[in-house]
């Protein structure tokens, strides 16, 4: 359930704000949504899997205050973020 190192190099490369940029909240995220979904498709095969599912619930909680922070301090990538990973509809 591990993100690749190819795949985290990409979604890094496709979010980041510049070119040394590997912490921004745009990256952060977008490897949780990445690691979301695919523990999103773990637990519907294994429905009784509780310990991954409390990881699965950090995970988003995690993802929330990122999201809560971006909005607070600059709505507009905020909403360019959201729109890029349809998170809202």
């Amino acid at each position: 359930m591990p993100l690749t190192v190819e795949k985290r190099q990409e979604l890094v490369k496709q979010y980041q704000r510049n070119d040394k940029d590997t912490g921004s909240c745009e990256v952060q995220v977008a490897l949780l949504t990445e690691q979301i979904q695919s523990m999103t498709g773990h637990l519907k095969t294994h429905r009784l899997d509780n310990h991954s599912r409390r990881g699965l619930e950090a995970m988003v909680s995690k993802r929330t205050r990122l999201l809560t922070y971006l909005r607070n301090t600059d709505a507009g990538r905020y909403k360019a973020l959201i729109e890029r990973l349809g998170l809202r509809k």
